[in-house]
Parts: structure tokens; C-alpha cells; sequence
């Protein structure tokens, strides 16, 4: 296994509830009222539809509000990763990643583990540079058991509802939260920030009009059958967590720079602040900030803690 590459769940396509556009010359991320499900590959035009998008629209009057799924994994964390994130937005490399409490940041003197203060105490976070950004990969139809799609969200009421979902799906379901038939479902809510217009957000719920009786009966048949042909969760469970343990940052540079066009676009704070700051003036910026730090206290890691 390569050493400092993250070894993450194989992705099939993409799920989202947006796109980019092009307005004005440049291209801007747009929200939707509705899921896409796209194929790895993109055109001029945007990402290509996947096959399975054309069925889920048709069996859905034309917009697709949810989508039946399974998980890879028993552990929340495992499927669904959320942390405070900085990508470099002219490389789309990733710079700092954090919890709250500690952080991984690339310095020239390679990775140092950090104090995270979150955004808001952070001053290399001003005009949204870092954000609350998860991903979850699911199992959409049966084709392959072991390929994913992913979404990525940078908002914080899917954040928080995933991580909630996941944590009491497993909780009820006597940790088979793999097991569990479940559904991708877009719920919309307006808050104050909003101004009273709609603002769309993720959640996981149980599908269709199953009660959570028969949820539960139909993970435990799942797991019963599953064990008996020999299926160990609990070593794949292992498996991705070491995958991930093998990287500093999860998204690599490719990855990063469609994750900063479409999530971590530029806020300028005046007209004149209207590109992204280059790698080498990010670098010491953040390296002048890590020597404000305790140096006593930094740690260089390698790999996930």
C-alpha cells in the first residue's frame, strides 16, 4: 500500500442537489430542488447523467426527491465524513483539515498536527476559505456490492442530520447499520438566514411506507444471510478505516479542484479581491501562523489519527 495516499471507497458516480454554471464569464455553483445522479465523466456541457438517473426520474414525475439505498459500512464515520477543510482554491490541493479540536495542515516542512479553533476562530479561514465539508458514500441498486456513489455537502443541516441518522440507525439496528434498507431523501425548510425562501438540504430516512419493525426485520434476515455465507462486515469495517488511516487528506489534488468549484467558491470582500490566493502566499501564510503555535505541541503525521 502506498504510503500517504488515502485509500477511500471505489466511487461509480456522483449525487448532488447542484451544479456549476457559467454566468457572466464565470463559473458559479447553482442549488437545485432536486437530486442528479452523474457518471465520473464530464464534457463541456457538465458531468454526464448515469444510467440510473434516467429511471429514477421516470419512476418520480420527472424530479428525483429520494433514492433507495444501502450503506458500505457498520460505523457512522466510516460512511459519512465530515470535517472543517481548507483547499488551496488555485490548485484545489487540500491545506487543513480540522475537528474543532485538533487539525492536519500542510506546512513546507511537510504535515503538522495542530490545535483546530474552528472557522470561526481562525483567521486563515476569512471570505469562506474553510468550511464544514462532509462526504457520503452509499450503495445505489445491486450491481455492485462494494461500489459507491458519493455526495459531498458543505452545508450544515445536511451535515448534522446525516451524522444524526447514522448514528441512531445504528443504535436501534444492534450495529447491522449496513444491513438497514434506507433512502436518500431531499427535504427543504426555510430559515432566517434564507429570508424566508427555501433552502434544500439531505437527510436518511427508511424507505418508501416501511415501518421501522420491518426495517429492523429485513437487517437482521440481511446479516443472518450475510454471516452465514461467510460476509465479514467487521473486517471491511477495518479495512476502510485503515484506508483512510493511510492519508493525511482524503481528496486528492484532482478531486480537490472540482470540490473548490462547485463548494469553496471565492467570497470577495471587496472588488478587488476577486481571484484565489496562489499556493506559495497560502503556504506561508500558514506556516507564519504555525509558528505562532506551540512547536512543542506539533507533531509531523503521516497519516489519519
Amino acid at each position: 500500500m502506498l504510503k500517504g495516499l488515502a485509500i477511500t471507497p471505489p466511487v461509480l458516480g456522483r449525487i448532488a442537489i447542484g451544479k456549476v454554471v457559467e454566468k457572466n464569464g464565470k463559473r458559479l455553483p447553482e442549488k437545485d430542488d432536486q437530486f442528479t445522479l452523474t457518471s465520473q465523466l464530464q464534457n463541456k456541457d457538465g458531468w454526464l447523467l448515469h444510467p440510473l438517473d434516467a429511471g429514477l426520474r421516470k419512476e418520480q414525475s420527472g424530479k428525483i426527491r429520494s433514492i433507495p439505498i444501502r450503506l458500505l459500512f457498520n460505523e457512522p464515520d466510516l460512511n459519512f465524513r465530515a470535517e472543517y477543510s481548507l483547499f488551496d482554491r488555485n490548485t484545489g490541493r487540500p491545506v487543513c483539515v480540522g475537528n474543532g479540536d485538533s487539525c492536519r495542515r500542510r506546512t513546507q516542512d511537510g504535515i503538522a498536527q495542530l490545535p483546530c479553533p474552528a472557522p470561526e476562530g481562525c483567521n486563515l479561514a476569512q471570505g469562506g476559505a474553510c468550511k464544514p465539508y462532509g462526504r457520503l458514500n452509499v450503495l445505489i441498486g445491486d450491481d455492485d456490492p462494494l461500489g459507491s456513489f458519493i455526495f459531498r455537502t458543505t452545508g450544515f443541516n445536511s451535515i448534522r442530520t446525516l451524522t444524526a441518522r447514522l448514528q441512531y440507525f445504528k443504535a436501534i439496528s444492534g450495529n447491522r447499520l449496513s444491513c438497514m434498507p434506507l433512502e436518500l431523501k431531499l427535504r427543504g425548510k426555510s430559515t432566517r438566514q434564507s429570508h424566508g425562501s427555501a433552502i434544500f438540504y439531505v437527510d436518511i430516512t427508511l424507505r418508501g411506507h416501511q415501518s421501522i419493525e420491518e426495517a429492523l426485520a429485513d437487517a437482521k434476515r440481511i446479516d443472518d444471510e450475510r454471516q452465514a455465507s461467510g460476509f465479514d462486515q467487521a473486517a471491511l469495517d477495518q479495512a476502510a478505516r485503515l484506508g483512510f488511516a493511510n492519508g493525511a487528506f482524503e481528496d486528492n489534488e484532482d478531486d480537490g479542484s472540482v470540490v473548490v468549484e462547485e463548494f469553496f467558491p471565492v467570497e470577495p470582500t471587496d472588488s478587488s479581491d476577486t481571484q484565489s490566493t496562489p499556493l506559495a502566499p497560502l503556504t506561508a501564510k500558514l506556516d507564519a501562523k504555525t509558528r505562532q503555535l506551540d512547536t512543542a505541541d506539533s507533531t509531523h503525521a503521516s497519516a489519519y489519527p
